[in-house]
């Protein structure tokens, strides 16, 4: 393969949100442009690329009924680093909120990195290990002909994100003596249950 061809499949493997970021560097590379102390970086690299240590997340989330009040909960852990995170929403699902949480956890790392992501959501697990949210994706976000695959919103951003970062997906068992797992689903019904709960703008009944 030619170094073009492995150029274009590298840009072809990115999700579209990055695409505008990728031509403005790309643009900078011309003769014409400003010089190189003034040219915008590119932080994220090809999935190839990726080096370093994996870093281990435990995501879960929690509703007060199904749809109800929600929360997420995650732990982060990147060596000697641990990072908890939590949200919470007014009204929601469990199968929402254990979305939001593989996904806020992903957006919470600074560049793009080896994962291990441990899930006791087979919802999650199942769909993208077994290829089932990419078939949705290229079916138009449809299971079958008569029926929609349900929260194509965040199926979108799980996805786009698996293509910035190497995530594996791992399930575990919940309410299983897990600590990091049962943290996780504590900051999870903590979150529900607070007081600043927003507004879940994609979820739809």
């Amino acid at each position: 393969m030619d170094y073009k061809s492995k150029i274009m499949m590298e840009v072809e493997s990115l999700p579209e949100s990055l695409l505008p970021e990728l031509l403005g560097y790309v643009q900078t590379l011309r003769p014409k442009a400003v010089s190189a102390s003034s040219k915008p970086k590119l932080t994220i690299k090809p999935k190839s690329s990726i080096s370093g240590d994996t870093i281990i997340i435990y995501t879960d989330g929690a509703c007060t009924g199904n749809p109800g009040k929600g929360g997420y909960g995650a732990v982060i852990i990147n060596g000697d680093r641990r990072e908890e995170i939590s949200g919470g929403y007014k009204l929601t699902t469990n199968n929402r909120m254990e979305m939001m949480g593989a996904i806020a956890a992903l957006e919470s790392l600074k560049s793009n990195s080896k994962v291990k992501l441990h899930s006791d959501s087979k919802y999650i697990v199942d769909a993208v290990i077994k290829g089932w949210a990419k078939k949705w994706q290229a079916n138009g976000w449809r299971r079958n002909k008569k029926e929609m695959a349900k929260n194509p919103d965040l199926w979108q951003e799980l996805l786009d994100l698996c293509k910035i970062h190497d995530v594996e997906f791992v399930w575990v068992k919940g309410h299983a003596g897990i600590p990091e797992n049962e943290r996780c689903d504590s900051l999870a019904v903590a979150a529900a249950h607070g007081s600043n709960l927003i507004t879940d703008t994609g979820y739809t009944r």
